[in-house]
């Protein structure tokens, strides 16, 4: 017996609502991909791969915070340098005292005058160690050193040690000039500082250039993490679009079936006129 003298049980509506229902949820998905721009919108979507976009979404942003840490630790090293800058431009000055009070041709009033000044200097270079710090932390005062986390790991750390350069630790708080003699012995204490301030400019120096090629690599990592996060997980707008479309002219279809199935049982009326 044909299905179509069945009126009790319409079986082909019945097909024709549930290839609807498919088609409809089908649909539900790709346009969700398309409003959210993931592939991946639950668990439920892609198990494993959910849990290999939190896993790289983890890394990524573990990344990110160390390049905000290398950031802030050239931010560091830059202040500290500009302390030592500082520095260096009086010892040089310091040295130039010194030479004009090693000359014979100076009387004593005029080399004590230079003393004076020298002695200011100094006072000085003291206060700017004091005044060189990064978030109430001294930099240049021999106590600052530390680890800096420059990674996703728990042990991506780089070290720093941040040497002294009060006038105690240059060697130049006794130095006369009030004297030749004093001056002439001055100018090599003086020198012996400068390359002393130099070896810890320098010091910072390669920090700096190790920093930055963390910060590269930190930045070229992050990029790559991220791609393929989004290889696993963000949506294909183009391919997405097309699915919704095709499945728009199945829904459509689907609709048509399923109002010829719901209208044709009434071609048993036919059969009592």
């Amino acid at each position: 017996m044909s299905e179509l003298m069945r009126i009790y049980s319409n079986v082909s509506a019945m097909q024709n609502m549930n290839s609807l229902a498919k088609i409809s949820d089908k649909m539900g998905v790709h346009q969700m991909r398309l409003a959210t721009g993931k592939k991946i919108n639950s668990a439920a979507d892609d198990p494993a791969g959910y849990q290999l976009a939190r896993s790289l979404e983890t890394r990524k942003r573990g990344l990110d915070v160390a390049l905000q840490n290398v950031s802030q630790a050239k931010n560091v090293l830059n202040v500290a340098e500009g302390g030592y800058q500082n520095i260096m431009d009086i010892l040089q000055t310091v040295k130039e005292k010194a030479t004009q009070a090693a000359d014979y041709s100076l009387s004593s009033t005029q080399r004590s005058s230079i003393d004076d000044q020298v002695n200011a200097l100094i006072n000085e270079i003291d206060d700017i160690v004091t005044e060189t710090t990064f978030n109430g932390d001294s930099l240049i005062d021999g106590g600052y050193a530390g680890a800096f986390h420059t990674g996703e790991g728990a042990t991506d750390e780089l070290s720093i040690t941040l040497q002294d350069a009060d006038s105690t630790a240059l060697s130049i708080n006794s130095i006369v000039l009030s004297t030749a003699n004093g001056a002439s012995g001055a100018i090599a204490t003086v020198s012996a500082a400068i390359d002393t301030l130099s070896s810890r400019i320098q010091d910072v120096g390669e920090y700096k250039v190790r920093l930055s090629s963390k910060e590269q690599s930190l930045s070229v990592a992050s990029t790559n993490t991220e791609a393929i996060r989004s290889s696993v997980e963000d949506a294909d707008f183009a391919k997405e679009q097309m699915e919704v479309m095709k499945l728009q002219i199945l829904q459509q279809t689907a609709i048509s079936s399923f109002s010829q199935s719901n209208s044709a049982p009434q071609v048993v009326l036919s059969l009592f006129r």
